[in-house]
């Protein structure tokens, strides 16, 4: 088995002649929750793309679970034991709740167990099977979002600042979940956040994006360092 399931080395990258991220490096083991913080325009969400393929990485490596996936495309990547929950809306508002989670699935099986699943998580989603995804407040899309990608038992799961606009009481449910699902199916997760409370509440371990390069990384369990993170957040 590989050290790591998702392991990036010094990777470059960025849109049109414009140069994002320089020469990032991270690994992520199995089982651990990975935190990569920073402020908006740092070059996060772009470092998940570069993962995904959506964004071409023009230097460095990217290893999914022991295989080079850095020139493979998106459609491929997306195959593997993977999920992604983006920072924009993914829904298709015209489909029904249930209809959505589908999406999420190569082909129907499993799904049943897997709804059963992300029922007891979200007990709302459940309930909600019938209705059209956009009529759903924003909070309980977001639900359907992280409930989509659960439902596939992903090994890595990528998350692109999930707790945005999200009421306190929801936030600390999310953190709960993941959590859960972490203990229950050893999935890695990859937390992209700038709640430094939230990403602190779960992460093993953290990074710092600043200006496209590591700033500062460390264990998430010493208070010391998210007093450190959330202030080089506000500078």
């Amino acid at each position: 088995m590989s050290e790591t399931v998702l392991d990036i080395s010094d990777v470059s990258s960025g849109y049109g002649e414009a140069m994002v991220l320089r020469n990032v490096s991270l690994g992520i083991r199995p089982g651990e929750i990975f935190a990569l913080l920073g402020k908006n325009g740092m070059g996060k969400s772009t470092l998940l793309k570069t993962i995904l393929g959506f964004v071409p990485a023009r230097q460095g490596s990217i290893r999914l679970f022991g295989e080079d996936i850095t020139a493979q495309p998106t459609h491929l990547i997306a195959r593997k034991a993977i999920a992604y929950t983006p920072q924009e809306q993914t829904l298709f508002q015209d489909l029904t709740v249930e209809e959505n989670l589908r999406l999420g699935l190569p082909d129907n099986s499993g799904f049943t167990e897997g709804l059963a699943r992300v029922s007891d998580y979200f007990p709302i989603i459940g309930k909600r099977l019938k209705q059209k995804a956009g009529t759903l407040s924003g909070g309980e899309q977001k639900m359907l979002i992280v409930s989509r990608a659960l439902l596939r038992s992903p090994r890595l799961m990528l998350i692109d600042e999930i707790s945005e606009g999200l009421q306190p009481s929801m936030i600390q449910r999310l953190s709960e979940i993941l959590l859960a699902e972490r203990k229950r199916a050893g999935t890695a997760i990859f937390v992209v956040e700038q709640n430094v409370p939230f990403a602190f509440s779960m992460a093993d371990r953290y990074a710092v994006l600043k200006i496209g390069e590591i700033a500062d990384d460390g264990v998430a369990g010493d208070e010391s360092a998210a007093a450190r993170v959330q202030e080089q957040l506000q500078l």
